[in-house]
């Protein structure tokens, strides 16, 4: 299985925001994430770093921070 968990940075540690990302796709204002079902949150965020190996997928939040869930 390839797909990762995507992790916001707060406070110095990370907080989980989506299991199971299979998708990411970028567009101007930020991130549309899919996981394994189908479901879509979009971000307005960019990607901090990834670890693939690790699964995992850390998120920064950018000017006008704001998430939701299609």
């Amino acid at each position: 299985m390839c797909e990762a968990n995507a992790y916001f940075k707060s406070n110095g540690q990370e907080v989980l925001f989506m299991e199971s990302v299979d998708v990411i796709e970028p567009y101007e204002d930020g991130l549309k994430l899919v996981d394994i079902f189908g479901r879509q949150k979009f971000v307005r965020a960019k990607i901090k770093d990834m670890t693939l190996l690790n699964h995992r997928i850390v998120l920064e939040e950018t000017v006008g921070f704001k998430h939701d869930t299609e």
